[in-house]
């Protein structure tokens, strides 16, 4: 995800979709994020970014944007409000995520604090349903899955989600990688059914492989450098399915 307290690391990450979201949005981009001028162009933000210029980022083609909301629970981004607000005023889809440290609470508890602290959902077509960051470990090169079994992760991630799923009434979007979710879950299928995948790929011009259990990706993080404020995302569908995504159909 865009970087934050300036940690300095590339983040991969994947959301994942729905199984009616996913064949909505049809199949997965081949080629270049440059040869996909027909696909939404979107974005992800955290307090690195602090104030953004939204009219600036709508003008330079954003059309969704996940900001980061918390971490743990024990951080809510200061520039929350202003990210958020504000890219909804220039008439950008928003939507909020949430960094997950598995190590620290249960899934149940990380996903409450996400909730109150701005992972809401609503169904008014601007709001994309909250999402899940989950990725190595960033404060601890030792314990990279944070010291869970795969079953263990498994199980944090459920947690979560039913939680989100009960407060908000949509399933969190997962973002990953294909590697850390193959290496820290064993590739779980059955924590990527009824989610959206969100899939960050740098390395080449496209998503690649998937984690077990996904066949589409509905979003796809390709770099993090371009024209709009922290990472570039592409929407696996047009922006009429964007829409009815953000409003839960």
């Amino acid at each position: 995800m865009a970087r934050d307290r300036k940690l300095l690391r590339r983040r991969a990450r994947v959301i994942a979709v729905s199984v009616a979201a996913l064949t909505a949005t049809g199949a997965a981009l081949a080629g270049l994020p440059a040869s996909a001028a027909s696909l939404p162009k979107g974005h992800d933000v955290s307090s690195h970014q602090k104030n953004v210029n939204w009219s600036s980022a709508k003008a330079r083609g954003a059309r969704f944007v996940y900001v980061k909301a918390t971490e743990s629970t024990n951080y809510r981004n200061p520039y929350f409000s202003q990210q958020y607000n504000g890219a909804r005023g220039a008439g950008i889809i928003r939507g909020a995520y949430h960094f997950a440290l598995p190590d620290r609470s249960s899934g149940r508890t990380q996903a409450a604090y996400f909730v109150h602290n701005g992972g809401t959902w609503s169904s008014d077509g601007w709001t994309l349903p909250p999402a899940l960051d989950i990725e190595y470990n960033p404060y601890s090169t030792k314990h990279r899955c944070y010291g869970l079994s795969k079953a263990g992760m498994v199980s944090w991630i459920k947690s979560f989600s039913n939680e989100v799923k009960r407060l908000t009434g949509r399933h969190p979007v997962i973002y990953t990688t294909t590697h850390w979710w193959n290496t820290c879950t064993g590739g779980s299928g059955a924590s990527a059914s009824n989610h959206a995948l969100w899939i960050a790929r740098h390395e080449s011009g496209a998503a690649g492989s998937l984690p077990a259990g996904w066949s589409f990706w509905t979003f796809w993080q390709y770099g993090n450098r371009g024209g709009l404020p922290g990472d570039q995302n592409l929407f696996n569908g047009s922006q009429t399915q964007l829409r009815r995504f953000a409003r839960g159909y």
